[in-house]
Parts: structure tokens; C-alpha cells; sequence
């Protein structure tokens, strides 16, 4: 399907919703300017809340146009070991599932990037959904990123995510049959997170084949924009990823360049895989 086959709504969203989503125009506007959109990962409070504020910032002032923003988690089934070793770092200082929402604060105040919260579902329904949901709105986040939840058991986010107008990103794998594509996509608002490989987070030397697959089939389904993340990590991965999706993530990369150089190192890296977003530059 190209560009202009797409539908310019989510199936199962209002116009007037979609309109007002905030990835969803952070890839348009991406690709107004002829390349896929940069999306990119860190968790809150690593190494510090400081210093996870100042990456963040950095990443959208070097060409990130979504950013999003992990709450540790004790249990990170999905996450690869140098995500859960900073997540653990953040936890062993203090953070708190509430000062997720002074970083999106923060980041949102002083960029003009989307942001999106990337959470286990647990501690939004520990805090409550529909006060998640507020608090996150009140903030300037776009929305949340859910890895271990299924529109299915969704009822109370859809509730939450309509009232404050979030987006709501759900997860869609090679293994993803037609039906549950179709399911997926139809409540996903913003874009649908295209994993490339079965797996946890972590960097690889190659992006799996599948994902251009798993693209292909979302928008069959009719999925109007598809981003592709899980073993990003490098701007060759980046450029071959744009010449299909929507927009290209990158999650631990990020964390390491963060680990051994700091905020700075996080902007240089982000300027770096910038370079390979025209989706003609393959």
C-alpha cells in the first residue's frame, strides 16, 4: 500500500481524536519532509531524573520527533539486560511511578516532541487508569505505549484514553495472526508499534527480515501509520527500516549511549541516526 493508499484514520477512531493525536502528527509531519519519523527510548530517572530529562531534551533537539519515556519496573519481562540494569538503577535511587509525569512535564515544556509513556500495564492500574490517564493528559503526554497489553482486556484505557484524548499504542509481532492484526490495529490510536523479531530489547547487528512483513500486514489491516522497533541500533538499521515504515525505534542504543557519555553522547547519537530517516536513501 504507498503512501497516499493509506488511511489518514485509525479504523475505530473519530476524525476529530485522530486529528489531535500527537505521534500521529509528529510522523506526518515527518513525512511531509520526505522521511520517516525517529522515535526513541529511555527510562525515567536513569542514571538520574536529571539526567534522563536533559537526554530526553537532547534526543528532540537532535532530531528525535517522538520520545518515549520508560517507567521502571521490577519484573521487565520484555526488556534486555542493559534496559534492566538502568531501570534497576532508577528504582534503587527512588523513582516513583508518579515522577514519570514530571519528566514528560519537563521534556514536553522545552521540546516540541511528542512524548509517549512506555509502561508494563500493572503500575497504571496500581495508580488507576483513569488517574494515569489524567495525570499524564495534564502533563503533555501524547499517550502510552502498552508491551503486555492486548485491546481485549483494554476496556478501562480506551474508557481513559478517549476522555483525555491519549494515544494508545498497542504491539504487533511476526507472530500476530490476521484476525488479531485486524483487532490490534482497529484500537490502536497514533500508530501501531511493528515489532521486527520475537524476543527481548536489545541491540543487534541486523534487523530481523520480518519486519517488513509485519508492516505490510498492519496496513493491510489498515493501519495508517507503522513504526518498527526491538534491535535498532545503529543509522544503517535506521535508513533500512525507513524505505517501508512510518517511523523507525530505537531503544537501546539510546540507553547505552546515555550509560557511557550522558546526555551529550545521547544528542550526538540522536543526530547521528538522523541521517538515515529519508525513506529514499535506499
Amino acid at each position: 500500500m504507498s503512501a497516499a493508499e493509506q488511511p489518514d484514520v485509525e479504523p475505530g477512531c473519530s476524525k476529530e481524536l485522530q486529528a489531535s493525536s500527537k505521534s500521529a502528527a509528529a510522523i506526518d509531519r515527518a513525512k511531509a519532509e520526505g522521511r520517516a519519523a525517529l522515535i526513541a527510548y529511555l527510562p525515567a530517572g536513569y542514571p538520574s531524573m536529571e539526567e534522563s530529562i536533559g537526554a530526553a531534551i537532547e534526543l528532540a533537539r537532535n532530531g528525535a520527533d517522538i520520545i518515549e519515556i520508560g517507567i521502571p519496573y521490577s519484573d521487565p519481562v520484555m526488556d534486555g539486560s542493559l534496559i534492566q540494569t538502568a531501570t534497576t538503577q532508577a528504582l534503587s535511587n527512588g523513582f516513583r511511578v508518579e515522577h514519570v509525569f514530571d519528566v514528560v512535564k519537563a521534556v514536553t515544556e522545552a521540546t516540541e516532541a511528542a512524548v509517549l509513556v512506555m509502561t508494563y500495564w500493572n503500575p497504571v492500574m496500581q495508580m488507576g487508569v483513569d488517574e494515569f490517564a489524567r495525570r499524564l493528559a495534564e502533563a503533555g503526554g501524547a499517550g502510552i505505549i502498552t508491551p503486555d497489553l492486548i485491546p481485549d482486556e483494554a476496556a478501562a484505557w480506551l474508557e481513559a484514553s478517549e476522555k483525555y484524548g491519549l494515544d494508545r499504542i498497542f504491539l504487533v509481532a511476526p507472530s500476530t495472526s490476521s484476525e488479531r492484526m485486524v483487532l490490534t490495529v482497529a484500537a490502536t490510536r497514533g500508530f501501531t508499534y511493528a515489532v521486527s523479531l520475537m524476543g527481548v530489547t536489545g541491540a543487534r547487528d541486523s534487523v530481523d527480515g520480518n519486519a517488513r512483513r509485519v508492516v505490510s500486514e498492519a496496513r493491510d489491516a489498515g493501519a495508517g501509520r507503522v513504526c518498527v522497533g526491538l534491535g535498532v541500533s545503529n543509522a544503517r538499521h535506521v535508513r533500512e527500516i525507513a524505505a517501508y515504515a512510518d517511523g523507525v525505534i530505537v531503544g537501546t542504543a539510546v540507553v547505552a549511549a546515555l550509560k557511557h557519555g550522558g546526555p551529550a553522547a545521547v544528542g550526538r547519537f540522536a543526530a547521528e541516526l538522523r541521517v538515515g530517516l529519508t525513506q529514499n536513501s535506499v
